[in-house]
């Protein structure tokens, strides 16, 4: 795709950026066919081929209004179109820069930026967060249904083992996870330390910084960044092997670490390392594959009516980080049988705060992909990102967990 970026872009390190990505798009179209909103809406413009297009034009100085705002907003950022893309097309890093310049230029109304303002406070703010969600888990039996069902019901963590075992591994906290799923991070910690290694957290880590990256507070999402490669890059000095993350949507801004902090002279390189050793959960177990088969061979095998499961892998997982059939098989060896379901690269429609912002399309989407997960007639949906676990859960009465709560579970009989 041929370009002629306009002088206020062209020379700098996103006009660079944006020029190389348009370049390598050849208009093919393929991206279309496993877009999300393009598939609901129909429209050209709510795809990746046409949010491209929108996003070319105004780097080369065309008009930027609140059309082109909402079509950009719209986009999932799923990145499926990415996995389907036969040119490498990088389109979620060039949506990054056109949703920046739309709102250098569009802005957003006084209610839009309250609204965003108050989710990215309250969200990565657990002390603000942890007593209000408790507060609605007290109160979820007198709720109306509809605010019920966006409320997790609580669930003790259980016990999380001492940090004794000579090998050790960072865990990321997070900042709604920890409130609205301990027993995630808890279930991850028994499981490793059945493997021989103990999971720690950093005390002054905490949101990874997607929350404000995606609410238009890039320079917020680095100053997130900073903190958490401050707090943990001490204790990989002292030994830690690798920094795990169970939240897939986490991961996939961890990994970008690298990228958001690339003109960062005093964090650039850290950031590179930390990118490096980032890891999601499934990585770490597979590695121990052959230990954790041994574990499970002293073990009774999974009862015949809890055996099936259907495994939503969420777009942070399969597109973001590009790790596919890795839960599937850990699950397998387990001994749970594993429903087919249709169109499992689509996107469940919670994609962080989208549910909140563009709710009538996440909704849609959630009834598809819970039809889908359905279909095979599962005792239990699992999947691997906090967001995506409580999205489903509001729309289905079939219990959504974590995948590593099973395998604890599955190690604990």
């Amino acid at each position: 795709m041929q370009t002629r970026l306009a002088d206020f872009i062209r020379d700098t390190p996103a006009g660079r950026e944006a020029d190389a990505i348009l370049r390598a798009c050849v208009h093919c179209g393929f991206c279309t066919a496993t877009c999300p909103t393009y598939q609901l809406l129909g429209d050209e413009l709510d795809g990746p081929r046409g949010r491209i297009y929108q996003i070319k034009e105004l780097l080369e100085g065309a008009p930027v209004t609140a059309k082109t705002q909402l079509h950009l907003d719209r986009c999932l950022t799923c990145r499926s179109c990415e996995t389907t893309c036969p040119s490498g097309v990088q389109y979620s890093r060039l949506l990054d820069i056109g949703r920046s310049v739309v709102a250098d230029r569009v802005g957003r109304g006084a209610g839009a930026r309250l609204r965003r303002s108050l989710l990215k406070q309250l969200l990565q703010t657990p002390w603000l967060f942890a007593p209000a969600y408790r507060l609605g888990q007290w109160l979820r039996p007198v709720l109306p249904a509809r605010l019920a069902a966006m409320v997790l019901p609580r669930r003790a963590p259980g016990e999380r083992p001492a940090a004794g075992r000579s090998r050790r591994m960072i865990a990321l906290a997070g900042c709604v996870q920890p409130a609205m799923a301990p027993n995630i991070n808890a279930a991850a910690a028994r499981v490793l330390d059945a493997l021989g290694i103990s999971l720690i957290e950093a005390p002054r880590a905490g949101c990874c910084g997607a929350l404000p990256f995606h609410l238009d507070d890039v320079e917020a999402a680095r100053a997130l960044a900073r903190r958490n490669i401050d707090a943990w890059c001490p204790l990989l000095e002292a030994g830690a092997e690798a920094i795990v993350v169970t939240a897939s949507g986490c991961g996939v801004h961890v990994r970008d670490y690298a990228h958001l902090l690339a003109d960062d002279p005093d964090y650039a390189k850290r950031a590179a390392r930390v990118v490096l050793l980032a890891r999601d959960v499934s990585e770490i177990i597979l590695a121990e594959r052959q230990a954790l088969l041994a574990l499970l061979a002293g073990s009774p095998p999974v009862a015949a009516e809890a055996q099936r499961l259907a495994f939503h892998s969420p777009c942070t997982l399969q597109h973001g980080q590009g790790i596919r059939g890795v839960v599937e098989e850990l699950l397998a060896a387990a001994g749970y049988r594993l429903t087919a379901v249709s169109d499992g690269h689509l996107c469940c429609g919670s994609a962080g705060t989208y549910s909140v912002l563009q709710p009538e399309i996440a909704l849609r989407l959630r009834d598809n992909k819970l039809a889908a997960l359905a279909s095979g007639q599962p005792e239990l949906i699992v999947t691997a990102n906090i967001g995506c676990l409580a999205h489903l859960q509001a729309g289905t009465a079939l219990p959504v967990r974590h995948w590593i709560e099973i395998l604890d579970t599955r190690l604990a009989t």
